[in-house]
């Protein structure tokens, strides 16, 4: 048994675990669960470590045979893309679990499921970006719908059912479409080589313009409603707003990031002809949603609101980058990915530390923390500055580099989209003006500052922010192999020579 499948097998045994514990004892699940969880990151980290980054080609892998009848393997490897996104979510669920202590005591159903919701979550998150069999993945890909739908309709609020059917329904929507075309791909394989659902095999397919066109088509919807792509963006401030600051952290983070994955891994590499075809298409879309994520969430007056649209603004950036074809580009949205999970997990995690304490989520209602909470005032300015990509943060290197890649190829499309970077400023700092700054808003006054354990919950984050703003090479070297490789698969090379080649 691969390292892969144990990693990716271990909530579900701790969640058993948690299964067993008597339902009265909630503090000794939230221990069992955040110390389980922390233990994945450590394993996650050494599967970094021994991994071998000067490689291509999967590692750690292992198929085994699962329904031999339609030769669907339970298959699983990673390179360098997929082990970044990995760690993304192993590294992200414990501080979720840590910052969101109290978050499952009010919802519909007991702390106990709440936990074994979330680690029956990251199960599938591993497996979706582990899974090299196309049947599998679309397992992983569903089956992530169940614990979501369940953590925002059972702990979030407001119109959190509504809100929660509305995301089943776009997803299911989405996945249907995906699954006409692997039934399609599948087909195809079977008059080819032999019926597969094997990536690598998959790839070799030979496949007449207009069919691969319809296939494309199947896979990339599903994605962009998943990423979200504007304009199929608009289940996701309804979620954000219903759902648990820590449900949403899960949410955007990571559970999007499973969109632009899957139009670099499936949409590119299934079908190079087509998305070369659609190429053009989908940069006007990227550019769309920068420039429209940007303006509205620059009208917001919810905290949730407006974090949930300045993420489909940068989720532009991020399909910017992968279809500009460009290595920089490929690069540049993979680093965003992972730039973007915790910039946005900070985010959601003090806004929901700060709706806890005042009691509402508007904007106005907030005035003056700095002087009442600064610890909080200051993690908040942090994040925020990360997110509008302010030079010495962790997005700054991921947005140069999917704007220069994007210029070489397409330099309209980049002069639009860095307008997105002039109205980022916007949309963070007058809210960051208004809330952290000027005199204290009635009702903030007796506000409590982040306590210890929102201190050690928020700090990783925070560090990871600053690191990767100033010494990004570490994840870069892991990326950069398999994004030129992604690149030149698809029939691209650079237009022009490398900066620094």
């Amino acid at each position: 048994m691969s390292l892969l499948t144990i990693i990716g097998l271990l909530p579900l045994v701790i969640s058993i675990l948690i299964v067993a514990i008597p339902g009265q004892n909630i503090g000794l699940i939230k221990k069992v669960a955040f110390v389980g969880t922390t233990v994945i990151a450590i394993i996650s980290i050494l599967l970094a470590i021994g991994f071998d980054k000067s490689d291509t080609s999967l590692q750690y892998v292992q198929s085994n045979a699962w329904i031999p009848t339609f030769n669907i393997n339970y298959s699983v490897g990673i390179d360098g893309i997929s082990l970044v996104l990995i760690l993304l979510s192993t590294i992200l669920v414990p501080i979720v679990v840590l910052a969101t202590w109290h978050e499952s005591d009010s919802g519909r159903w007991s702390a106990k499921v709440f936990y074994v919701l979330i680690l029956i979550l990251e199960t599938m998150m591993i497996g979706v970006f582990a899974a090299t069999d196309l049947f599998l993945f679309y397992v992983f890909f569903e089956a992530m719908l169940i614990p979501i739908y369940f953590l925002i309709g059972g702990y979030g609020s407001g119109n959190k059912s509504a809100a929660a059917v509305k995301f089943l329904l776009y997803s299911l929507f989405g996945g249907l479409l995906m699954l006409a075309s692997i039934i399609g791909i599948y087909v195809i394989s079977g008059n080819q080589i032999g019926a597969t659902f094997d990536l690598a095999q998959l790839a070799t397919l030979e496949i007449d313009n207009q069919t691969e066109n319809f296939l494309f088509l199947g896979f990339f919807i599903a994605f962009a409603i998943k990423a979200p792509l504007w304009p199929f963006h608009t289940w996701l401030p309804d979620a954000a707003k219903a759902a648990t600051p820590g449900t949403s952290v899960l949410l955007l983070g990571v559970l999007d990031k499973v969109g632009t994955y899957g139009m670099i891994r499936f949409c590119i590499q299934l079908f190079p002809d087509a998305s070369k075809t659609f190429t053009p298409l989908i940069i006007t879309l990227a550019v769309i949603s920068i420039i429209y994520g940007a303006f509205m969430a620059i009208g917001q007056k919810d905290i949730k609101g407006l974090i949930a649209f300045t993420s489909i603004s940068h989720f532009g950036f991020i399909t910017m980058g992968i279809f500009a074809m460009t290595s920089q580009g490929m690069s540049g949205a993979n680093l965003y990915m992972v730039n973007h999970g915790f910039s946005t997990a900070a985010l959601f995690l003090i806004a929901g530390w700060m709706m806890m304490r005042r009691g509402s989520s508007t904007i106005s209602d907030f005035g003056g923390l700095q002087r009442v909470t600064p610890v909080m005032a200051w993690t908040f300015f942090i994040a925020g500055m990360s997110s509008l990509a302010l030079p010495g943060l962790s997005s700054f290197v991921s947005e140069f580099l999917v704007l220069v890649g994007t210029y070489t190829r397409y330099p309209v499309a980049a002069i639009i989209g860095t307008l997105g970077i002039i109205l980022a400023a916007l949309y963070i700092l007058i809210p960051v003006q208004k809330m952290l700054h000027g005199p204290t808003t009635p009702g903030n006054e007796n506000l409590t500052d982040l306590n210890l354990r929102e201190k050690i919950a928020i700090a990783p984050v925070i560090l990871v922010i600053v690191l990767m703003g100033f010494y990004p090479k570490p994840v870069l070297d892991l990326i950069n192999p398999t994004s030129e490789q992604v690149v030149i698969s698809a029939g691209f090379s650079d237009p022009v020579a490398k900066v620094g080649k």
